[in-house]
């Protein structure tokens, strides 16, 4: 195989010669013998097969990009499966560590993998939080915020909220998560919930932090670079909010579109099957490094003059100005992976 790289770097096309047993390179300037470090086995294939090495490099330069961008996205998964492969190893062993972690069995795993995920995120992404101190370190409070097509930047700002402030922020997931298979105990550990409007109640009353995006996987799908919310009038987290008479912070991570992007083709298509299965099933690519950078936003107070459709809208507001104030609309991958790299104010919201 090492031979093929001098032949893509001299030849148009290959062809055997059966009389001296050599490959032969047919170039611009005639023939000449290839380089004798050509292995048996490929001798072998170029006297039956005639590759055109133009063609071939042509596909690649065409199809290489393509496949690396719908690829990336698998290494979120493979993280994920890891993170569940940890938490089975970890339950496997609890009578061993169990007396390390008197309160909670979990702990010490999701404090392990926050670790992980942090540095993750500060790796790849040079992921920062502006406004931690508006999440209140004790007490109950409803986290709003827009759903890229992954959330990864949840999963940052949970790591770094535990490993910082030794809270878990508790969310609310898609009834698709619970039926992936290995993923129940990840579920678990933590404390990812379906969520009704009484049991998420619930948990803010007892005065835990709570995290949900009001567009959900609709959003995650058909949400694009605009950064437009699709919450479709929902008011479901309003009501919990006022139910559990706690505040609401709204929440939007910069680029968090240019991580990771749906296809934008086949819409009409990819929004009826949504319709039918209620189940992702839309094409996701990325993984870029890009730059992301958390906004949490002054909290919105508990008055109990609103109403779900009030506050629903406040919060949708909210989020709005900090996408107004940091997010330049159209989002752009390649600015965003400059901005990854080099501090600029391309990425930054020009008004």
């Amino acid at each position: 195989m090492l031979s093929l790289v001098s032949v893509l770097a001299v030849g148009s096309s290959i062809s055997g010669s059966e009389d001296d047993g050599a490959a032969i390179i047919k170039g611009t300037d005639g023939f000449q013998p290839l380089v004798n470090e050509t292995s048996p086995r490929l001798l072998w294939l170029l006297k039956y097969v005639d590759i055109d090495i133009d063609y071939a490099r042509w596909l690649g330069w065409l199809f290489t990009p393509i496949i690396i961008t719908f690829v990336l996205p698998a290494i979120i998964l493979i993280l994920l499966y890891l993170s569940a492969l940890f938490l089975h190893i970890y339950k496997w062993h609890r009578h061993r560590i169990r007396e390390a972690y008197e309160h909670d069995f979990w702990e010490g795993a999701r404090k392990t993998l926050a670790a992980l995920w942090d540095a993750q995120g500060w790796l790849w992404h040079g992921y920062e939080v502006v406004g931690l101190e508006n999440i209140p370190e004790t007490g109950g409070a409803l986290i709003v915020f827009y759903h890229g097509a992954i959330p990864i930047d949840f999963y940052y700002l949970m790591s770094k909220y535990i490993l910082l402030k030794g809270r878990l922020i508790r969310c609310v997931g898609d009834r698709f998560l619970f039926k992936i298979p290995g993923w129940s105990l990840m579920m678990e550990a933590f404390k990812v919930i379906p969520g009704t409007v009484h049991s998420c109640a619930s948990i803010l009353k007892e005065g835990n932090i709570l995290a949900i995006a009001p567009g959900g996987v609709f959003e995650a799908q058909f949400g694009n670079e605009r950064y437009q919310l699709l919450w479709k009038s929902r008011v479901g987290f309003a009501k919990v909010a006022l139910e559990a008479k706690v505040p609401v912070i709204p929440m939007f991570t910069l680029n968090i579109r240019e991580g990771f992007r749906s296809v934008s083709w086949g819409a009409k298509f990819w929004r009826w099957l949504y319709s039918k299965t209620h189940f992702p099933l839309v094409p996701i690519y990325g993984f870029f490094p890009v730059k992301m950078k958390t906004f949490i936003g002054k909290p919105i107070p508990y008055d109990a003059n609103n109403t779900p459709e009030m506050l629903s809208q406040q919060a949708a507001h909210a989020i709005e100005t900090l996408i107004r104030e940091h997010q330049r609309i159209p989002g752009s991958i390649v600015r965003a992976l400059i901005a990854r790299f080099y501090k600029t104010t391309l990425n930054s919201k020009v008004n």
